[in-house]
């Protein structure tokens, strides 16, 4: 797909989600799709208790999507810009490679991006590679990103993820990704932390180790308390105060470093730059600082078939059941169920920092995104 293709599609979700978010027009025309393929997970995480509810049959209940299913669901669907495929572990999904050829075939994604918890290092290479294969069979090439889970060094990681031995098996996978990049350009190894209570104190030496790997993309966002992880009330976060500091940081190395970098990631930095510092205004004001698009922009789908307007909503306020609606999301959209949680959310019914979505609710806003130009111009010719 050509540069300017990519940005008339991009451009034509964000027309889309603008004038549905001002009741011009309804239905479902997202920008990003997240998929919850499964539940199941080996992890234990302190921030994070998926893995935990399925190891105890909590929601052993509720049965993954099948391949018809959701091919059912992605045709009813139609493109969308960004697909996030996410968990539990995604790659304990043997026909994960039939999900993205399906994906592929109806939501026409320009990225695709997997987030793992490198538990199996082997098997998650194979499962990239078929994958890649499969794409190349299709003569597409579509940008890959598989973003192993990093929250520590050594045994800090192993014991915020709940699996001894964790962090060794982590640098299997970032070996055999790095060599499977070798041969596939599409492929994007990158590293994310989850910044938690557990490890704001080691950030530099979890960076260090970063660079030593040789990894070059590397991502972090704070720890949530949401619905999907089961984890509300466990104040696992780091107070705002650590959190401005953390994010003036993260900041100041974007900015030091992005004068060197090409023009489209320069424009993603500055992105973030200016996400960094509305995430802050957020959790000091407790509101949505802009119009927040979630259900509109961005939609999840979980395993089960639920739809969601956002991970943080989840399942206190779904969108509805696919399989009660003939797994079609625009039936969904019109229901009065998923009308009365899009009014929840235009209301200001709720305020997170989710950076996931505040991306999206940024290209949204006139002003933010203008300063995100801003930004990126200043730092393109003046090096602030």
């Amino acid at each position: 797909m050509k540069y300017q293709e990519g940005y008339g599609r991009l451009l034509g979700h964000v027309i889309h989600a603008f004038g549905q978010y001002r009741r011009f027009w309804s239905g479902a025309h997202p920008i990003t799709l997240t998929f919850s393929v499964t539940a199941r997970c080996q992890s234990r995480c302190l921030t994070c208790h998926i893995g935990e509810c399925f190891q105890r049959h909590e929601l052993r209940h509720r049965p993954d999507l099948k391949l018809g299913e959701i091919e059912r669901i992605f045709r009813s669907l139609g493109p969308v810009y960004f697909f996030n495929i996410s968990g539990g572990e995604p790659f304990l999904r043997s026909d994960l490679p039939l999900i993205v050829d399906l994906a592929v075939e109806y939501l026409k994604p320009a990225i695709i991006h997997i987030p793992t918890n490198a538990l199996a290092p082997k098997r998650i290479e194979d499962i990239c590679h078929q994958i890649l294969e499969n794409n190349r069979k299709r003569h597409v090439y579509i940008p890959l990103t598989i973003k192993p889970s990093l929250d520590g060094v050594g045994g800090l990681h192993d014991h915020i993820r709940g699996v001894p031995g964790n962090f060794s098996k982590l640098e299997e996978t970032i070996v055999r990704l790095k060599i499977l990049e070798e041969d596939h350009p599409e492929l994007h190894l990158e590293l994310g932390t989850v910044v938690s209570k557990f490890n704001v104190d080691r950030l530099a030496e979890i960076e260090d180790y970063v660079h030593a790997a040789g990894v070059e993309s590397y991502r972090n966002e704070v720890a949530e308390e949401r619905n999907e992880f089961f984890n509300v009330g466990e104040q696992i976060a780091p107070s705002t105060q650590i959190y401005e500091k953390m994010l003036k940081r993260f900041a100041a190395g974007i900015v030091q470093h992005l004068p060197e970098k090409r023009p489209l990631t320069r424009m993603t930095e500055s992105l973030r730059l200016v996400y960094y510092d509305l995430a802050v205004q957020i959790l000091k004001q407790k509101t949505q600082v802009i119009p927040c698009y979630g259900g509109i922009s961005n939609l999840h789908l979980n395993f089960d078939g639920e739809l969601w307007p956002c991970c943080v909503l989840a399942y206190n306020q779904p969108l509805g059941r696919l399989r009660e609606q003939d797994y079609d999301v625009h039936k969904v959209m019109h229901t009065p169920q998923a009308k009365q949680v899009l009014e929840f959310i235009r209301l200001k019914g709720c305020y997170c920092p989710m950076a996931n979505q505040w991306y999206s609710n940024i290209l949204l806003s006139p002003r933010m995104l203008a300063r995100v130009i801003l930004k990126n111009f200043l730092i393109d010719k003046h090096g602030i």
